[in-house]
């Protein structure tokens, strides 16, 4: 048995593990590279493995950065099929198209501003790989074994980071030995609204741990963050806000509605301006069990959705740009990698009254991480934008475990695995993790690098 790393070792981003056992070649996540060029760059190279060869993909969840390179896995000539928690499964194919879309709109877009060295500009993938791709997902039972064949089972655990979000265990026979690997995917925060706590963390042989926030606590989030907000909005300004459309625009639209109505802030109209966001809360409410949602259910009270303003079409989102403040512009993408927030940043940026309000983590190279770094140029299609408006973070909106809680869930269970390799982390989080692991007493932590391939 083997297993290599071939995305999310050195970064954040791209999770891509593949596990070699007999005959069987299993994927666990097919992530896309997100942040600075170079890493994106990695979305077009040819994998070291054959996408052809490989037998199934086993998907932790829904998150653009651990399923996003699927459609392009199928446009090399993968036919396995994939297997996801149902939640995860109508996350992703939400996420895919949207992904496709972008793909595509961002190649047009460069073709016909000359925004390329390419002629054409060509997507990563398109539509119709998406689609292709989307018809090999197989809904998994959580906490159920699944035959993977070949002496394989696998089983879904609830991490707390999403909806459907979860790790991975495989059990592996192999004459007459009984062999455990854990894939914790991304986990999730304790005692935290909308998505229930994580799972204990089950024995295992092996364990591959993410490490986004290693070395890092999440800060409390104080009434006082919410001070730019009102400054922005006392003054008639756009207040723009990135934001992830699974689970975080429904969240933060959320907890600005309570605080207006506290008073605490205006009263302002309120624009959800994302497509994915928009479907991202009908599959939300479709899964209010308590199998995977908090008993606080913020996205789906009812005025959420009398009072926020959903903007689907393109021609509805180009109508934001002529509208002045004081208003919320909630879209994509989080980080400022693609979408609409793009378009409303590059109208709206030199307007010392407005503000950009960060409330998620931002990837290194990416354009929330230049403003974080108060960069006073940002490129936005092609032209150097001046940010002469306010920018601001509300902490403590992460999805992702910080480090103490990763150990927590670490520690869940008494018994170290042999093996834990720090994956999915920028190099000082992950190295940070792995130190903190080791000084918790697990014998084995390595910290992988890209394409490395080892024995199990």
């Amino acid at each position: 048995m083997h297993l290599s790393f071939h995305g999310a070792a050195g970064t954040v981003t791209g999770s891509r593990y593949l596990l070699e056992h007999g005959k069987r070649k299993i994927l666990i996540d097919c992530g896309m590279f997100q942040g600075r060029k170079e890493l994106r760059l990695r979305n077009w190279n040819q994998p070291s493995f054959a996408p052809g060869d490989v037998d199934m993909v086993l998907l932790t969840h829904a998150h653009l950065d651990h399923c996003g390179w699927l459609p392009r896995l199928a446009k090399l000539g993968f036919q396995g099929v994939v297997l996801a928690t149902e939640p995860s499964a109508e996350l992703a194919r939400i996420v895919l198209a949207d992904a496709a879309k972008i793909q595509e709109e961002d190649a047009r877009y460069a073709n016909k501003k000359g925004h390329t060295r390419h002629h054409p500009a060509l997507p990563l993938f398109d539509s119709d790989d998406a689609e292709e791709v989307m018809k090999r997902f197989r809904a998994v039972s959580p906490t159920s074994w699944e035959d993977l064949g070949d002496g394989l089972r696998a089983r879904w655990l609830d991490s707390g980071h999403l909806l459907g979000a979860s790790s991975i265990e495989i059990e592996a026979q192999d004459n007459g030995t009984t062999r455990r690997l854990l894939f914790s995917g991304d986990i999730g925060r304790y005692d935290f609204p909308l998505h229930v706590d994580p799972s204990p963390r089950p024995e295992s042989d092996l364990l591959v741990i993410e490490s986004t926030y290693g070395g890092r606590q999440h800060k409390p989030m104080l009434e006082e963050m919410y001070d730019p907000v009102a400054e922005a909005l006392g003054a008639g300004g756009v207040v723009m806000i990135p934001a992830f459309a699974l689970g975080r625009s429904q969240l933060i639209a959320l907890m600005l509605l309570r605080r207006m109505d506290s008073g605490a802030l205006p009263k302002v109209p309120i624009h959800l301006d994302s497509p994915m966001a928009i479907r991202a809360t009908q599959v939300y409410y479709e899964h209010l069990d308590k199998r995977w949602v908090d008993e606080d259910v913020a996205c789906c009270e009812a005025d959420f959705l009398d009072r926020v303003t959903m903007h689907s079409s393109a021609e509805e989102s180009k109508k934001l740009n002529g509208i002045r403040g004081p208003r919320v512009i909630i879209a994509g993408s989080g980080m400022m990698t693609g979408g609409r927030i793009l378009h409303h940043v590059r109208q709206q940026a030199d307007k010392r009254e407005n503000l950009i309000l960060l409330v998620g983590y931002q990837a290194d190279g990416t354009r929330g991480r230049r403003l974080l770094n108060r960069e006073k140029f940002i490129r936005f299609h092609g032209k150097n934008v001046p940010i002469r408006c306010q920018v601001s973070v509300l902490n403590g909106l992460s999805g992702h475990a910080d480090e103490g809680e990763l150990l927590r869930w670490y520690q869940s269970n008494p018994r170290a695995p042999a093996a834990t390799y720090v994956t999915h982390g920028e190099p000082k989080a992950a190295d940070a993790l792995a130190d903190v692991l080791r000084k918790a007493g697990a014998p084995a932590v390595m910290v992988p690098t890209l394409g490395e391939r080892v024995s199990i």
